[in-house]
């Protein structure tokens, strides 16, 4: 849908209502589009969300393990690098 920029100022609230319903439009100017308005998903439309919603993914409340990673002290120190580089 595109709205000139007069009708647009005419009934703002309007339009901004559509846009957070998810219905984006493009504003005109002299018949030419420039710009494009859509609306800002809710918090609950998260990737999370749905794939938690569609079953693609399942959570127990309680916090994410981490990563059994285990760093080794071998090589040169990151601040040992800087130190040489900066002369």
């Amino acid at each position: 849908m595109q709205v000139s920029i007069r009708e647009l100022k005419a009934h703002l609230s309007k339009y901004i209502s559509q846009a957070q319903a998810g219905q984006g439009f493009e504003i005109t100017s002299h018949r030419k589009v420039v710009a494009r308005v859509i609306g800002v998903p809710t918090a609950s439309d998260s990737g999370v969300a749905r794939l938690l919603a569609c079953g693609a993914a399942t959570w127990t409340g309680g916090k994410p393990a981490g990563a059994s990673l285990c760093l080794s002290a071998k090589g040169t120190a990151v601040s040992q690098m800087v130190m040489e580089d900066r002369g």
